[in-house]
This record gives structure tokens, C-alpha cells and sequence, in this order.
């Protein structure tokens, strides 16, 4: 039985499927690999591409293909693991792709059944240019609570889900969904770090992130930059309530609200000045100014300059 179900939402990637799948196919270790390809309504020839590529596999039983209405990478990442069979799963954008090894360099990991395996991402061209290879703390196995605190402010791919390889027991013990809004991996993945029992981040750079036009999760416009910080601030108000139901310290706790607090401000650097005053106000509602713990002078200054002037505050950081 396959170890590691992987989940490849599409949505018009006719161009770049086909070595997306290549690299899943083509793993050093043969059969640890459930490739579940859900179609989100694509109108480009995604479909006919996807069936070819199918047909002309010789152990066509490691693919599976759904085609569904468009919904939004949300709902069709929530389908994706409801059909999922293996012990992980596993997230690939349609326009990204993997390294052959990913299996082979996890395996140890796989074998002892640890609930989160972190790897790391480069950037490329579509010319397969590396164009940064994102860096991240690497550690061996700790708790979840552990691996957040050690994550939390060095880690700018903390919540990416698709640097993981994710318990599906995770999903189903705590009822863990992806939501339907923008940046659904920033209100969901710290949560699965915390809920674990077992994490690990290595230093293996396995994914490989296309950087192309009109993909699921590139695709920009200043409307969808308001939708995404609304969303973000729910996510906030969530996580508030989230965190204080999970079993982890008061130090883990604050850890939590100290990376969305940053998270959102960070936000307000791409909104035009009258959107930033008004998401400003929203989050003087919430006195996040509370969740910058003062420890040295630099943490006071930090949250006096929260509390006056948010863009001083950026310049801080």
C-alpha cells in the first residue's frame, strides 16, 4: 500500500501538468506514492492532457482522477484528502513539481511515523533557474508546541502546506479542514504543527516553486489584496479562540499570537493608505499591541511604536 497521498488540485495547468506528474511518477522508491489529481473545473485542455498522461503509464493503478465544478482550491484540497487512502498526504501545486528523491530522503522519517515532516522550497524560472533557495530552521524530531517555537520567527514557510508531509489522522482526529477564503494555509497549518505529537524539519530542498503567470495560488489583483486581508484578520480572531482549546504552554500560546499579530501587519504594506487606516483601526479593536511581549528595550520600543505609528513599527522589524 502507498505511504504518501498526493494531492494535486488543477485549475488550466494543460501547460505544466505533465511534469508535475513526472516527477511524482518518476520517484527514486517506486509504489510509496497515491497520486489523487482533482480537476477544479479547469477551462483550458487540463482534462484531455491529464488522460493522456494516464494512458500512457504502465502502473496506471498509482493515479486516480476526479474532475469536479469549480470551487476553489480550498474545497478542492477538503476533496483530495477525503479520498485519500495512504498514512500522509501530501500537497503539489499543478505548475509545481518535485524533486525525484523526496521519498528516498524521507523515508526515515516515514518509517518511524512521525506526524509532520517538514522539507524545503526553492524558487525557480520557468527556465528551472533557482532563484532563492528559501532557508528555515532544520531540527530532529520534537513535539509540535517544540517545532512552532523554534519555527514561529525564523521560518517565513511555516504555513505552507506544501512543505509537508501531513498524518492524515490529523485531519480526521481533530476535524481539520481547509476554509474557504484567501490564505487558507496561514488559518490552518500552525494548528496542525501544534495538534502534533511529532515533528521534524530537515534540510532537504524537495520542492520546487514555479514562478509563472495565473497559477491557483499567483494570481494578484488589488481587489483580491482587500479580500485577503479581511481574511487574514479572521483567521486572527480564530486562532485567538483556537489556541487557548490546545494542550501547549502559555509560552507556546503568546509564540502563537506574536507570529499572526506580525503576520497581518506585514499585511498593511500592500494596502493604499485609506484601506491601511482602515484595517489599522480594526486591529486597534483588538489591541494586538497586547501580544508583543516586552523582554528587552528593543520589545518595549516595539510595542509603544504599535500602539502610535504601525509604519515606525514595520521599519523595526
Amino acid at each position: 500500500m502507498a505511504r504518501v497521498s498526493v494531492i494535486v488540485p488543477v485549475y488550466n495547468s494543460a501547460q505544466y501538468i505533465e511534469k508535475c506528474l513526472d516527477s511524482l511518477v518518476n520517484q527514486t522508491i517506486e509504489n510509496e506514492l497515491e497520486i489523487i489529481i482533482v480537476n477544479d473545473g479547469s477551462t483550458d485542455n487540463s482534462e484531455e492532457v491529464i488522460n493522456s498522461y494516464i494512458k500512457k503509464q504502465k502502473n496506471k493503478n498509482i493515479i486516480k482522477y476526479y474532475s469536479k465544478e469549480n470551487e476553489g482550491i480550498a474545497k478542492t484540497r477538503n476533496f483530495g484528502i477525503e479520498k485519500a487512502t495512504s498514512e500522509y498526504i501530501m500537497f503539489v501545486d499543478s505548475d509545481d513539481y518535485v524533486d525525484d528523491t523526496l521519498i528516498e530522503k524521507l523515508k526515515l522519517y516515514i518509517d518511524k511515523h512521525v506526524d509532520l515532516i517538514k522539507f524545503k522550497l526553492r524558487r525557480i524560472d520557468e527556465s528551472e533557474k533557482v532563484v532563492e533557495n528559501v532557508t528555515g530552521p532544520t531540527f530532529e524530531i520534537v513535539t509540535g508546541a517544540e517545532a512552532f517555537n523554534r519555527m514561529f520567527s525564523e521560518d517565513v514557510l511555516i504555513d505552507s502546506v506544501c512543505v509537508y508531509l501531513i498524518k492524515k489522522e490529523l485531519f480526521t482526529k481533530y476535524d481539520l479542514t481547509f476554509k474557504q477564503t484567501y490564505h487558507e494555509d496561514f488559518g490552518l497549518m500552525p494548528i496542525i504543527i501544534l495538534v502534533s505529537k511529532s515533528v521534524v524539519s530537515t534540510n532537504y530542498y524537495l520542492y520546487n516553486y514555479v514562478q509563472v503567470e495565473n497559477s491557483i495560488t499567483r494570481n494578484e489583483d488589488y481587489k483580491k489584496t482587500i479580500a485577503r486581508m479581511k481574511d487574514v484578520i479572521a483567521h486572527y480572531d480564530n486562532m485567538i479562540k483556537a489556541v487557548d482549546k490546545i494542550d501547549v504552554s502559555k509560552e507556546t500560546k503568546e509564540n502563537v499570537k506574536i507570529y499572526y499579530t506580525n503576520a497581518i501587519i506585514l499585511k498593511l504594506n500592500e494596502l493604499k493608505n485609506e484601506d491601511r487606516k482602515y484595517f489599522l483601526e480594526q486591529l486597534k479593536k483588538r489591541k494586538v499591541y497586547r501580544n508583543i511581549k516586552v523582554k528587552n528595550l528593543k520589545q518595549l520600543i516595539k510595542r509603544l511604536l504599535i500602539m502610535i505609528d504601525i509604519n515606525l513599527y514595520l521599519k523595526m522589524r
